[in-house]
C-alpha cells in the first residue's frame, strides 16, 4: 500500500514523499499520512473521495469549528490503529488538530495538522 504526502522544509520548499508499507507489513505510517491529508482536504474537493475532508473555509465564515468532520475522520481511521485521538488546539484559526495514534505494534505517533 502506498500514499503520497507533501512535506515542507525550513525554506518553504514543498516536496512529495512516497509513504509505503514498512518491511514488517504494517501500514500505520500510510494511514497516518492519509489521515493528515484528509484533515487538510476541503470537503468535496476530491473527485474520488467526496465524503472526506473538512469544510475549514466555510467554518471560518460561519465561525463554527469543523469538529464534527474531524470526529468523522477519526471514526473512519480508528480501525487501523490501536488508539486514535484527534483534538482541536483551542482558539486556533484556522483550526489546528493534534493527532495522536497508538499503532498496532505499540508505538506512539503524533502530528499537529493545520487545516
Amino acid at each position: 500500500m502506498r500514499v503520497y504526502g507533501r512535506t515542507t522544509d525550513a525554506l518553504g520548499n514543498k516536496t512529495w514523499v512516497e509513504v509505503i508499507t514498512d518491511a514488517k507489513g504494517y501500514n500505520d505510517d500510510v494511514y497516518l499520512t492519509a489521515l493528515a491529508q484528509d484533515l487538510q482536504l476541503n470537503l468535496g474537493e476530491s473527485p474520488f473521495y467526496a465524503g472526506y475532508g473538512i469544510p475549514s473555509f466555510q467554518s471560518l465564515v460561519t465561525q463554527v469549528y469543523p469538529d464534527y468532520y474531524a470526529m468523522i475522520a477519526q471514526s473512519q481511521y480508528s480501525p487501523y490503529f490501536a488508539s486514535l485521538t484527534i483534538a482541536r488546539v483551542p482558539l486556533s484559526t484556522p483550526p489546528i488538530y493534534n493527532v495522536t495514534a497508538i499503532t498496532n505494534r505499540g508505538s506512539v505517533l503524533g502530528a499537529t495538522i493545520a487545516t
